[in-house]
């Protein structure tokens, strides 16, 4: 039997690289004939699992990590159909039944059939339904029919391999908070955050047709990556208000549409820059946003942490100015991002050249055993996508 190893989410702060079972076809006792299992090529880092890493959630000590998973089919159910031993797939972060209302209605990313606590669910995550984990050199994909995209071709695919693996996460979420936003040809919009997702998200944008791409951050390496393609940026740590900064770029104090790619570990601006401030963000982005523009929130917001300053932030409770919003007839759009909605499409325009999304992330490849220094450059807020290759496949 084929030995596996994952990367192990042990207490806040630290991660570890430990063997574990090799995966079955099988949900529980049952025989899981309509999944498979993939040899993965490559998996992520995500800011996602960041969270779960520093304590900010109630992950469980043991939970193997990674949602962002590209593998190939070794192994496939009696069931599976389309799905063959060989093919090269991206898999969505969401696992779906495909049977469910949601998942028939395009809203994979709350399934109600694959998590017995709330709908919803994803690999080697907290409070998303026990899967185990991506990270790792073999993992079990269930209802492999529905979920997996497979790549046309193998060879170009792995031409390609540092921007499709992008496909399971990142970049359909970046792309879901520019679409949910509003972004279209001619759009002036702000993006608040320059981690993975805030630059994926700005990478789409322009994608979509922006006319100005507008990144807010804190540390001048995510900011110099956002400019490194031809985002206008602003220094969050400056005391400037944010609708002068933007100001200053556009002529007019106030953006058509905000994507909010931070989350509820934001800080405050200027002053306030080294204070954990949750609200910041959507505070911000209801302000700039003129009257009757979209606000996405791909941003993780959750229910539950641990680590928070108050005991209203505790539960998830923020002190958003909802009252600005409604005044100005904003509309948002919060949630994961139903990854199978964009996953082909934006297949095709890696695939065609129209975009260079690695490139606007800065993918750095490392080994399973380097993964525990990538999380922790991570969380030094390195300007980099760490991109998992267990087997050593992806060619330099």
């Amino acid at each position: 039997m084929c030995k596996n190893h994952g990367v192990a989410y042990l207490e806040p702060g630290k991660v570890e690289v430990q063997e574990i079972d090799y995966p079955k076809l099988a949900l529980g006792n049952r025989k899981c004939d309509h999944g498979v299992i993939l040899k993965i090529v490559s998996t992520n880092i995500c800011g996602s699992d960041q969270h779960m890493v520093r304590g900010r959630t109630t992950a469980p000590k043991g939970l193997i990590l990674g949602h962002e998973i590209t593998g190939i089919v070794i192994e496939a159910g009696r069931d599976v159909e389309f799905i063959k031993e060989g093919d090269l797939v991206s898999v969505p972060f969401n696992i779906a039944c495909g049977r469910c209302r949601n998942c028939k209605e395009q809203k994979t990313g709350i399934c109600l059939n694959v998590n017995p606590a709330r709908p919803g669910a994803a690999y080697g995550y907290v409070d998303m339904g026990g899967w185990v984990g991506g990270q790792s050199e073999y993992v079990m994909v269930p209802y492999a029919d529905f979920n997996l995209l497979k790549f046309p071709d193998k060879d170009q695919a792995m031409d390609k391999i540092k921007d499709l693996t992008l496909l399971s996460d990142i970049f359909p979420t970046g792309f879901h908070g520019a679409v949910t936003a509003g972004v279209g040809p001619g759009s002036i919009v702000y993006v608040a955050g320059a981690g993975p997702v805030g630059l994926a998200c700005a990478a789409s944008c322009q994608l979509l047709g922006a006319a100005v791409v507008i990144v807010g951050d804190m540390i001048p390496e995510r900011l110099a990556q956002a400019r490194s393609f031809g985002c206008e940026t602003v220094d969050l740590r400056d005391n400037t208000p944010l609708a002068d900064a933007i100001a200053e770029i556009t002529g007019e104090p106030e953006v058509d549409c905000a994507v909010d790619c931070v989350g509820f570990e934001a800080r405050g601006h200027g002053g306030d820059a080294d204070k954990e401030k949750p609200a910041t963000v959507l505070n911000a982005a209801m302000d700039i946003t003129r009257a009757g523009g979209n606000i996405g929130i791909p941003g993780l917001y959750v229910t539950g942490d641990p680590g928070a300053s108050t005991e209203a932030a505790k539960e998830g409770s923020l002190s958003i100015r909802l009252g600005l919003g409604w005044a100005k007839s904003c509309s948002f759009h919060t949630g994961q991002c139903p990854v199978m909605k964009y996953h082909r499409q934006l297949m095709n325009a890696i695939l065609y050249d129209k975009i260079q999304i690695a490139k606007a992330v800065n993918v750095q490849i490392i080994s399973l055993q380097e993964s525990v220094q990538g999380y922790k450059d991570f969380d030094g807020g390195a300007a980099k996508k760490f991109v998992i290759d267990p087997h050593g496949m992806i060619p330099n």
